[in-house]
């Protein structure tokens, strides 16, 4: 389904939201990626991460695209789909395989990983990923590349992401009824860690948290690994349903208060701010303090970051984080929250936006464009594999031609 892309060649990135859609395009240049195009739009076709109207989703996708397009100065070409929600399941798997010929090569590893993931799936489930844990030659553990090494027998294990399929076929359905064909699809979650996340991070131990509008995603890694994911059903729509409960407004009006105004920590604001909040119902409007509002996201920002290190600390995750936590998604731009962060979790906290990239960098340096962003990086990795395939095929293919040569000369 992925095509190869050649250096200058156009990629894009959609992220399809509970919230909003969003899509990137870039171009790949000696440097590396740069950003092209942008685009973005409200999406209401959404329920924490699964697609509940083709038409509006559809719809919004459009939108975006079409800005992003404009902007970029070139038709988008097939997106690498994100794929997140209350669907998506994950567990751990282990593979064994003897050593064919006594040293491990990519045979060998692609061998092993057949193996770890020949397990019994769903009919309804569809595999995303299968993602090396680490390898074990013969009695030594602990190996995170095994290429060379001398040995009998090699283990594996791996972390398996699955989704349901109608889920996924609906979101690929809304993107193709926008004029869109998919490259492929990457784990929402994933992709945002490769767009904040460093090396040294990824080594340490760290958990990236995806804070959208209606799921928190999760994912750990762990001497470069990724060991751990889950989805949290709580996101920035609980937020804003607290704030129209809490002050008596709309919804609409509850989100622009909560983003414009919205501290999760109320002691960081001015007790004498104040702030004009609409009525519902045609009544009108009140002017009320700001602390008010900060005192309301307060309990559900605390609520959210407990139900994440309970999550954590259930899995045995937490005293393996030596980097910390990482916030990112467009819920995470909530102010104060990272700093509730560093007293909640007792790690380092920061949030996480998209970095090594050029181009349009100023546009997106929001954590709202980590997913988007990560997945033209993906899109790139897969570009990396694909020819370094091709180049050992077409080697192949010469070393056995050379061959063949030489027994019809040793024959002629």
């Amino acid at each position: 389904m992925s095509k190869v892309l050649k250096r200058g060649q156009t990629l894009a990135g959609l992220d399809i939201g509970t919230t909003k859609v969003t899509c990137t395009i870039g171009t790949i240049g000696d440097d590396g990626l740069h950003i092209i195009g942008v685009g973005h739009a409200p999406n209401t076709g959404m329920r924490q991460g699964v697609v509940v109207n083709i038409e509006a989703v559809s719809e919004a996708i459009q939108k975006a695209k079409d800005e992003a397009e404009l902007m970029a100065g070139v038709s988008m070409p097939a997106v690498w789909l994100a794929v997140g929600g209350s669907h998506i399941k994950s567990f751990d798997s282990q593979g064994m395989v003897a050593i064919r010929n006594k040293e491990v090569t990519n045979e060998d590893i692609e061998r092993v990983i057949e193996a770890a993931k020949a397990v019994r799936i769903a009919n309804d489930r569809q595999v995303l990923h299968v993602l090396p844990k680490e390898f074990k030659v013969d009695s030594q553990e602990g190996i995170n590349d095994p290429i060379g090494m001398s040995g009998v027998r090699l283990e594996c294990s791996v972390h398996i992401v699955t989704g349901s399929n109608s889920a996924i076929q609906n979101a690929i359905r809304c993107a193709e009824k926008a004029g869109l064909s998919v490259a492929g699809l990457v784990l929402q979650q994933f992709a945002s860690a490769l767009a904040v996340l460093s090396a040294d991070e990824r080594n340490l131990g760290v958990t990236v948290v995806d804070m959208g509008g209606g799921t928190c995603d999760l994912i750990t890694f762990t001497q470069g690994s990724v060991v751990y994911t889950n989805v949290l059903p709580v996101g920035g729509n609980n937020f804003t349903h607290d704030v129209a409960m809490g002050l008596r407004t709309t919804q609409t009006n509850a989100d622009i208060l909560k983003k414009k105004f919205g501290c999760a920590l109320p002691d960081m604001v001015n007790e004498e701010e104040s702030m004009e909040v609409e009525s519902v119902g045609g009544r009108q409007s009140r002017t009320i303090s700001r602390k008010d509002l900060c005192e309301v996201l307060e309990a559900r920002a605390e609520e959210t970051l407990k139900l994440i290190k309970e999550d954590l600390e259930s899995n045995g995750l937490m005293k393996q984080m030596g980097s910390g936590v990482v916030l990112t998604g467009g819920a995470s731009q909530l102010q104060g929250l990272v700093e509730m962060g560093d007293f909640v979790f007792d790690v380092p906290v920061r949030r996480g936006i998209p970095e090594r990239t050029g181009g349009l960098t100023d546009v997106v340096n929001s954590p709202m464009y980590s997913t988007c962003v990560g997945l033209m990086k993906y899109g790139m990795s897969r570009q990396k594999e694909a020819k370094a395939t091709m180049a050992t095929k077409a080697s192949m293919g010469s070393w056995v031609s050379q061959w063949a040569n030489k027994i019809k000369d040793l024959f002629g």
